[in-house]
């Protein structure tokens, strides 16, 4: 199976063209037989606590309508960053496209406290079965929490998606805490991070892959965007830059 992971600089609060910037890359992980693609934590508004509630949608937002007909033509799964509207509650969310089957949308369930706020958690884990792999989505925070890897192990999980909008800081706790959970859990982890100015801080790219021996596999640069195909049976990794 080859989980391809996109490094994205997003444009703040403009989903059109940030729909065009995911197509590309995409259209790239296709072209390398890719079963699925992954971006960062509210890749198509970037990370901006601030605007969510005037950019938040759902997941039948005809603007995404292009992500089903890929994931339709192509055969993959496409997991894109969104803030979503439940219950008059704003939500961070990633809505995911599987060919020929409805949309589906996890929202993060570990909140930061800075978050609070603006947002509220989500109350539901999905886990996609693909080749008979079992893939769980976590986005930011809540993937350095030990209590959810934890308990997405006890599900059968093998394969661990952290989606993320990370500093210099949070990628130096990401790459001390995610080669522990692939050794305890014998789980592969792939992290999604953007690049540039989001928020009130920068993101520091370095997207990576870790085999479930918590070896590195790969990663990214800090500024460029890109994308990284792992394939999980061989090991092989393939990385391509876009220059920004």
């Amino acid at each position: 199976m080859k989980i391809s992971i996109a490094q994205i600089k997003p444009i703040i609060g403009k989903i059109d063209k940030n729909v065009e910037k995911h197509q590309r890359l995409i259209d790239m992980a296709v072209s390398y037989q890719g079963d699925l693609i992954f971006f960062p934590e509210l890749s198509l508004t970037g990370y901006e606590p601030k605007l969510a509630k005037e950019l938040a949608t759902n997941q039948e937002d005809s603007r995404l309508d292009s992500f089903q007909k890929l994931s339709d033509n192509n055969n993959i799964i496409i997991g894109v960053g969104i803030p979503t509207t439940e219950n008059a509650n704003i939500l961070i969310s990633m809505v995911i496209f599987q060919p020929k089957h409805p949309r589906i949308t996890y929202s993060k369930q570990m909140l930061h406290a800075d978050e609070l706020p603006y947002f509220t958690n989500g109350n539901q884990q999905i886990i996609l079965t693909v080749n008979t792999k079992k893939i769980a989505p976590a986005i930011c925070y809540e993937s350095l929490q030990a209590e959810h890897s934890e308990t997405i192990f006890k599900s059968g999980v093998t394969v661990y998606l952290a989606s993320v909008a990370k500093s210099v800081h949070g990628v130096a706790k990401a790459f001390k805490h995610y080669p522990d959970i692939a050794r305890t859990y014998s789980m592969t982890v792939l992290m999604s991070n953007s690049v540039g100015f989001c928020d009130d801080f920068e993101s520091f790219g370095n997207s990576a892959v870790w085999n479930n021996k918590g070896e590195l596999m790969g990663h990214l640069d800090e500024t460029n965007e890109g994308i990284l195909i792992y394939d999980t049976d061989t090991e092989e990794l393939i990385k391509r830059i876009f220059p920004t």
